[in-house]
């Protein structure tokens, strides 16, 4: 049969048939940094990279079969079909590196502020300078001249403790005595005659009535030493409960980014970050929260929108090459998934076949064919794919 004549077989996209998914309407997926030819996508042209708005479509273009034309076919004996015509613009199949990400902005500081909130009525009669550090069993103010003290730990102050109590609240309070010095109990969740001893001797050593219970508002719960971050209130002013005195951070520094809520595949708990300090250094981080924040309509009759809240620690190195800087804006890149030496396309070449699945134009000097094709990382515009025939350089077609 006559090449003329097979071009004539092939089976033409029937009326109304879905676009290509390049033209699906309605689809919009987050910006994707750009996969780079034979590059460790980590380190090289990450500066670069870092400051363009890249587009591409992972989630969006990953579910536009249905969208997509059927623009080739396979014969029913699996292998595929002639296409009618070469297309008029072709890109070769290229070996590279694709990463899933996205640079953020965020701020160097020192993490997500906490506000203390006073639980005793009276007089603030001391509170500390912003900036000031405070650790454990030290004064974080002062009401009517009874220290509120700041102990170490994840549970709340939320009642009186006294003895025949159990709970994380007793453990955590035992924690602390055991690390000041105080002994004569097991730190355990119960709240023992043992424990009510160490905690008079610390209220002589405070200077306080040795009543050997701990009033709810005279102690604070933090995880770990901390730094003041602003004064909601100063001395000499009333308080009672409810009433807000202070914020408080880390001591260490930090950097907090927002993102999109369509970007939370980014934000894994653990998840390595790269950092850019204003002066162009870069240095490693690592995410550790992540939370949904609601945010007010920024304009009057705007609906509420949500963002993705992160907060991620520095080591030992990062601290010190941040330790310049006392608040300042930062770069954040965030990397969702990496595909090293993989086989790409343009998105643009993805064709969905009749019998499902997608497919791309392999053009050759003979002819071209439909071939399908596993897809893999959608990134920067282009897509990983696997298939019989695929090599580097192999072109494909690329509608206009």
């Amino acid at each position: 049969m006559h090449a003329a004549a097979r071009r004539r077989e092939v089976p033409r996209p029937a009326a109304g048939a879905a676009r290509h998914p390049h033209h699906a309407r309605g689809r919009r997926g987050p910006r994707l940094r750009e996969g780079r030819p034979d590059v460790p996508s980590d380190h090289a042209g990450a500066g670069q990279v870092r400051r363009r708005r890249l587009l591409a479509a992972a989630a969006g273009l990953a579910g536009a079969a249905v969208a997509a034309a059927t623009l080739g076919a396979l014969r029913d004996d699996g292998a595929p079909a002639a296409a009618s015509t070469a297309p008029a613009r072709t890109a070769p199949v290229t070996r590279q590196t694709l990463q899933d990400g996205k640079t953020a902005s965020g701020t160097l500081g020192y993490g997500t502020a906490t506000t203390a909130t006073s639980r005793l009525p009276g007089t603030l009669t001391r509170v500390p300078g912003t900036g000031d550090t405070i650790t454990r069993g030290h004064a974080l103010y002062e009401v009517d001249g009874h220290p509120v003290t700041l102990l170490y730990g994840g549970t709340p102050a939320y009642r009186t403790l006294r003895e025949g109590m159990s709970g994380a609240d007793v453990k955590a309070l035992e924690r602390n005595l055991k690390a000041l010095g105080y002994d004569g109990f097991t730190a355990d969740r119960d709240f023992t005659s043992g424990t009510a001893a160490a905690v008079r001797e610390w209220q002589d050593d405070l200077g306080e009535d040795e009543t050997g219970e701990v009033a709810l508002g005279s102690v604070v719960f933090a995880p770990a030493a901390v730094r003041v971050d602003a004064l909601l209130a100063g001395e000499g002013d009333p308080t009672g409960p409810g009433r807000k005195v202070l914020t408080f951070t880390g001591t260490e520094r930090a950097v907090t980014a927002s993102l999109d809520v369509d970007d939370l595949r980014l934000a894994r708990d653990g998840a390595a970050v790269t950092i850019e300090l204003p002066d162009g250094a870069e240095v490693p981080g690592r995410i550790s929260s992540v939370s949904t924040v609601a945010k007010a309509a920024a304009a009057q009759g705007g609906d509420p929108t949500t963002e993705v809240r992160v907060e991620i620690a520095l080591g030992a190195r990062a601290q010190r090459a941040a330790a310049a800087y006392t608040l300042a804006s930062v770069d954040v890149d965030f990397t969702a998934g990496v595909r090293r030496g993989v086989l790409t396309v343009p998105v643009a070449a993805l064709v969905a076949l009749p019998a499902g699945g997608f497919g791309v134009q392999v053009v050759k000097a003979g002819g071209a064919a439909y071939v399908p094709v596993r897809t893999g990382l959608f990134a920067g515009g282009r897509v990983e794919v696997s298939g019989a025939g695929l090599a580097p350089g192999t072109a494909v077609g690329v509608p206009e």
